[in-house]
């Protein structure tokens, strides 16, 4: 699950609570994360898995980034160990495998981004988590895009050096 590379096609992200998951996904070239859906869990271990097992067929996923949440100073919080159990439960069940993704600021970001939108207060907090999916997602995903290109960069340098 530590393992930052994913198999090539769609991603979900996904930002856990325990009432309520957003979801997001990414297209298959992972350059544009959209919000998906927000999933109302009710604690029933056979719906959910229904429900994840469903998803990834439905959206051809090939893995998952879920948002870690951690203090400001970087420490795991206390909920950090219930999203890592989380992601081991969502590896099992689909046997896709997990990412993680720091989520810190992302619900403000996610509140800053509804904030314009002409939403009821109740509409903009339902569409809150899958938002926060949403920038759970593209975040990695930036990550993943500077991390290739600082790659390249250093490959051409190594060949200009020979």
């Amino acid at each position: 699950m530590n393992s930052e590379k994913l198999p090539f096609g769609r991603l979900a992200g996904v930002d856990y609570g325990r009432r309520r998951i957003g979801i997001s996904v990414c297209d298959t070239e992972r350059i544009i994360a959209s919000p998906l859906m927000i999933y109302k869990t009710n604690r029933d271990p056979h719906a959910d898995a229904a429900f994840f097992l469903k998803l990834v067929k439905q959206e051809e996923l090939a893995g998952f980034v879920v948002g870690l949440p951690l203090h400001s100073d970087g420490r795991n919080s206390e909920m950090s160990s219930e999203v890592e159990k989380f992601a081991a439960w969502l590896t099992e069940t689909t046997e896709l495998p997990v990412v993680f993704q720091d989520e810190r600021n992302t619900s403000q970001e996610a509140s800053g981004l509804l904030r314009p939108a002409r939403l009821t207060r109740g509409r903009k907090k339902e569409r809150h988590d899958a938002v926060a999916a949403q920038i759970i997602l593209g975040t990695w995903l930036e990550k993943q895009t500077a991390l290739q290109k600082t790659l390249l960069t250093e490959d051409n340098g190594t060949l200009d050096d020979d």
